[in-house]
């Protein structure tokens, strides 16, 4: 219960930080990345007040702490592979980034609002989030086939 409590307050935390910041406004972020006409450069504020508290809690903090606060043990990948699926991935989540002007994080802070093109966005991201699953299923199974039939090696 602890955890799950931990887990709202966080959540909470963050996306009121989102709105205060303006992170949530889709022309913001999308001025802030328009580096060759009207750049707005307050986000960048935000990110450098945002590392500025984050950093010495990691470094003096976090990084010398045996486990977090609500698990047993830290939950690092252990892949450093820059492989296709990281830069599709990557290269289409920038594109929805720099189109739409709103990403997973903040998208999730404004279904609170009910604006229609929002829940039409996390709907369309739900979707791309299971397609991409099931092609990645796929694919794997095809590599699996090939292995197990001997024609890769």
């Amino acid at each position: 219960m602890f955890a799950r409590f931990v887990a709202l307050l966080a959540g909470l935390l963050f996306g009121f930080g989102m709105m205060m910041s303006g992170m949530v406004n889709p022309d913001k972020v999308i001025g802030f990345l328009d580096f060759a006409g009207n750049w707005e450069p307050s986000l960048a504020f935000v990110m450098g007040g945002a590392l500025s508290v984050f950093m010495p809690v990691y470094f003096f903090i976090i990084r010398k702490m045996a486990h977090p606060v609500c698990d047993t043990n830290f939950r690092l990948s252990n892949n450093k592979a820059i492989d296709i699926r990281l830069i599709s991935g990557s290269v289409l989540f920038g594109i929805g980034w720099g189109t739409a002007g709103i990403c997973p994080g903040p998208a999730v802070t404004l279904l609170a609002g009910g604006n229609a093109s929002v829940v039409v966005f996390v709907a369309s991201m739900l979707v791309g989030i299971w397609l991409g699953s099931k092609l990645t299923d796929m694919f794997e199974s095809v590599n699996e086939l090939k292995v197990n039939t001997g024609r890769v090696k």
